[in-house]
C-alpha cells in the first residue's frame, strides 16, 4: 500500500514512511501543488495511492465516487510531522485490514 500525502502534510514524512509504504510520495513531491482536489482524486486512482489528508473534501468526494482510491483523514490536531509519521507508522496493520482486506471506502485515524 501506498500514501498519497496531501499537500496540507508535510512532505519531510515521505522519508520515514517509504520502509512502511513503499513507493509513498506528498501532493508538492508529485508536482501537483496547484491541481484541484478532483485532480488529485484522479491521479491516486490512476497511480493505485491511498490518499492521506487531514482536509473532508477527500471524504466527500469518498462518498460521491467510492474508491479507489482508498482515503485516510487524520482528525489527530496539531501535531508535527514526526508524530504524524509515527502515527501512520503505528498504523500500518490497521490500514492494510480495513482498507485493503474490507475494502472500506475512508477511514478516520484519532488519537
Amino acid at each position: 500500500m501506498k500514501l498519497l500525502l496531501d499537500e496540507n502534510l508535510s512532505r519531510r514524512i515521505v522519508p520515514h514512511i517509504t520502509s512502511y509504504y513503499p513507493g509513498s510520495s506528498q501532493i508538492a513531491l508529485l508536482g501537483l501543488e496547484q491541481a484541484t482536489d478532483k485532480d488529485i482524486w484522479d491521479y491516486a486512482y490512476q497511480h493505485d495511492f491511498v490518499i492521506v489528508t487531514k482536509d473532508y473534501d477527500f471524504i466527500d468526494l469518498s462518498t460521491l465516487y467510492g474508491s479507489p482510491p482508498h482515503v485516510v483523514l487524520l482528525k489527530t490536531g496539531n501535531q508535527t510531522w514526526q508524530a504524524t509519521a509515527q502515527t501512520l507508522i503505528n498504523c500500518q496493520g490497521l490500514l492494510k485490514s480495513v482498507l485493503v482486506t474490507a475494502n472500506i471506502a475512508h477511514i478516520e485515524i484519532t488519537n
